[in-house]
């Protein structure tokens, strides 16, 4: 359940002990409001090790940009741990006006995805997402399971461009041109994705 905490001391004990323990790599802090997200279960990792095989091949082995399995991406320079998201998966092309700070990036990616987890946030996010330059979110919620694609058609908060259900139409990813869509499976629907030039095609 959601806890509020607002005693400054056990907050900073909180922050401390997790930082310590090393738990704290997918915390987020949303303009100075420190966010503990929900652990990632086993099948979200999962996800993120095979999604990662598509946009390698389709960013970085066609020399087109870098993929990152997870990064701090802030709207500042300086002070960026005061606000920060952290995608499951960014995609930064060739050409982005986004800085590499080193420890984070002052700009959005070309590309972010975010798998749902009970209790997270993820879609609150695209606000933030929007303002530092994102062209394009992909959400991948799993329950139910359903693929969502919103994209910075320069508006406030970036708009849905398409929604893929299991068995229905695909969707299709312009910044990294990617096929996307749901099919089913044994235990669970199967993320297939598609790639034209160069050409491939994954099950995950």
């Amino acid at each position: 359940m959601p806890v509020l905490v607002l005693d400054e001391f056990f907050s900073e004990k909180l922050v401390t002990d997790r930082q310590e323990r090393g738990v704290d790599r997918p915390d987020e802090v949303w303009d100075g409001l420190y966010i503990v997200m929900p652990s990632r279960d086993n099948q979200h990792q999962e996800l993120i090790t095979h999604l990662l095989r598509p946009l390698h091949f389709a960013s970085d082995e066609a020399m087109r940009g870098t993929t990152f399995p997870g990064c701090n991406v802030s709207d500042r320079a300086a002070d960026w741990k005061e606000n920060h998201r952290c995608p499951d998966i960014a995609v930064y092309l060739k050409g982005n006006p986004a800085i590499d700070r080193g420890t984070h990036w002052q700009g959005g990616p070309d590309l972010a995805i975010e798998i749902v987890s009970p209790g997270d946030r993820s879609r609150d996010k695209l606000r933030f997402y929007t303002a530092v330059g994102t062209r394009e979110v992909l959400i991948v919620d799993r329950d139910p399971w359903q693929l969502e694609l919103y994209r910075n058609d320069g508006s406030p908060v970036m708009s849905s461009v398409g929604i893929a259900k299991v068995n229905g139409d695909a969707i299709t990813t312009e910044s990294v041109p990617l096929t996307w869509r749901l099919t089913a499976g044994s235990d669970r629907p199967l993320i297939e994705v598609e790639s034209a030039d160069p050409p491939g095609h994954w099950q995950i």
